[in-house]
């Protein structure tokens, strides 16, 4: 091991405009001294609004992005210098695919495919002097990561979301046995791994995706203001259509309407049209990908935040949104749908308002009963936002992953 430890950040796409916790975590890491190193399985999206995460882009490893000739002649070239090595990873990684039912994403060619890819990020992290690689996401990228690790005798960690885990899930039990540690968000995401690969609650640290609380002014907002705001990818999880159909349900019943629902993604179209059908075009907006800058300025002017989440006809949920915890932390009372990892973030009546998933009319109440009651909302937010000071924020998450990144080197 070198004498200073150099971690290696993986992800799926870093930065990214959806996931800006991964990068907000390198950057905290960084912050308290640490030599970080970060990769991307695919290019990383541009533009974001913030210098830091454009210099993160700027210097971002590709994976994929690096091109398929290249990276089968590192691939070759890693094969070469370490024979039996690469030859005692092939034959792993294919016993990881064949050995376990947990094959849900998983393909030969597509597991083949990363495999190369993590031989060749292998041969490149070699002059680097990483001693320890953790992924974000459980699929592609922490199959890269495994790969790249075992290759270099170094640990490996991750951590574990959303649709990584039930639409994408890959080699998950696999993975579960082979890390050195596992971070979970939540506690159900604890005991999901632990009903796969059964391990200690410190192999499954509770490491939050923790936000910097400094960047959000909680603030007590004028009882005029009555805009409903949501914010994230536009896909069927989130429940923005549910959103819709409440604030349709909300007019009929003479409330007047004012929402903005923030983000892009493949849904975009169809919510269009059912804005339209609902005849809404006035009242709902649309505004397109936010920066985080202009995230923390729709926070500043809502009453409400809503993020209706539900399970999806595939199976993918949410973990914990992160822009829960923000809107949290902005002071905004929220209402989510009641699914097992958001319980223990928003607390029924205590910390927001939860729904049953898919639930129109309990949306629409839940909406109207905050709209309505000024005392209510000023406690869920002031609730809310001692809840993320103590437990969600940057501030008592960082030390709990830091405390797993040194274990690993000890070892």
């Amino acid at each position: 091991m070198s004498e200073t430890p150099v971690i290696l950040y993986l992800a799926a796409q870093l930065p990214k405009r959806s996931e800006t916790f991964v990068s907000s975590e390198i950057l905290a890491l960084r912050a308290l001294g640490r030599r970080v190193l970060v990769a991307t399985v695919h290019p990383p999206e541009r533009s974001l609004g913030s210098p830091l995460l454009e210099a993160l882009a700027d210097e971002a490893i590709p994976v994929y992005g690096l091109g398929v000739a290249r990276n089968l002649s590192l691939a070759v070239a890693e094969g070469l210098g370490h024979p039996l090595n690469t030859f005692h990873n092939g034959w792993k990684i294919v016993r990881d695919l064949f050995g376990t039912s947990e094959r849900k994403g998983a393909t030969s060619l597509k597991v083949a495919w990363q495999w190369i890819a993590g031989i060749a990020l292998a041969r490149r992290l070699r002059a680097k002097k990483v001693t320890h690689i953790h992924a974000h996401m459980a699929h592609v990228p922490s199959t890269i990561a495994l790969v790249a690790a075992r290759q270099l005798h170094i640990p490996f960690s991750f951590t574990g979301h959303a649709a990584d885990l039930f639409r994408d899930r890959s080699l998950l039990e696999a993975k579960l046995k082979s890390a050195v540690f596992v971070a979970c968000i939540s506690h159900w995401h604890r005991g999901f791994f632990s009903k796969i690969a059964s391990n200690s609650s410190t192999h499954y640290p509770l490491i939050r995706c923790g936000v910097d609380t400094s960047l959000f002014t909680a603030s007590k907002r004028p009882s005029s203001k009555q805009r409903i705001l949501a914010i994230g990818r536009l896909v069927p999880k989130k429940g923005f259509d549910l959103l819709l159909n409440a604030c349709a349900v909300l007019r009929r019943k003479g409330y007047p309407i004012d929402a903005v629902i923030g983000g892009d993604g493949p849904e975009y179209e169809h919510l269009l049209s059912l804005r339209s059908k609902l005849g809404l075009e006035k009242e709902v907006v649309f505004p397109g990908a936010l920066s985080h800058a202009q995230v923390r300025t729709e926070l500043s002017e809502a009453a409400v935040f809503a993020l209706p989440c539900r399970v999806d006809p595939k199976g993918d949920q949410d973990g914990i949104p992160v822009a829960l915890m923000e809107a949290m932390s902005a002071g905004v009372p929220c209402i989510s749908g009641d699914l097992p990892p958001i319980r223990e973030l928003i607390l029924h009546n205590q910390t927001g308002l939860l729904v049953p998933p898919g639930n129109i009319e309990a949306l629409q109440l839940a909406l109207e009963k905050l709209l309505l009651d000024e005392p209510l909302r000023l406690k869920l937010a002031a609730n809310a936002r001692e809840l993320i000071e103590t437990e969600f924020s940057a501030a008592t998450n960082i030390p709990r992953l830091l405390t797993q990144f040194d274990r690993s080197f000890a070892i």
